[in-house]
């Protein structure tokens, strides 16, 4: 399965918008390093279309998940109760921080699993239960 993404450059630690096409054994090895450097930001989409696109936004091992599906609807994956609803995570969205609540912050190896599933899934509703923003 061929992925198109972006991310977070390792060396600057600054988002890098040029999409790269690859496989995604190539993606999940490049993921690996950055998850090394402790936090980053990945966009991910299929080659085909621009919509839908996933956005996978992590520092340590919490992270959040946004849905675009297209340029003026994005949604939050609801969290997995790794994190109590009531504690704020910061976590870099593109070149910020943003914070979030627990109630959408998953952890980072779950994330992961929904970003490949993401890549095989029929329907975006299959990866769990979204709230619109």
């Amino acid at each position: 399965m061929t992925a198109v993404w972006s991310m977070t450059s390792r060396e600057s630690g600054r988002f890098n918008p040029v999409e790269k096409r690859s496989d995604l054994s190539d993606l999940a090895r490049e993921f690996s390093e950055l998850r090394s450097h402790g936090q980053g930001y990945l966009e991910i989409r299929m080659p085909d279309n621009e919509f839908p696109q996933l956005t996978l936004s992590f520092s340590d091992d919490q992270a959040v998940i946004h849905l675009f599906t297209d340029e003026a609807s994005v949604s939050l994956l609801t969290g997995d109760g790794s994190t109590p609803p009531e504690v704020a995570v910061d976590v870099p969205v593109v070149d910020d921080l943003a914070t979030f609540t627990g109630e959408f912050v998953l952890g980072v190896d779950h994330a992961w699993e929904v970003v490949q599933s993401f890549t095989h899934a029929q329907s975006v509703e299959e990866l769990g239960e979204w709230c619109e923003l």
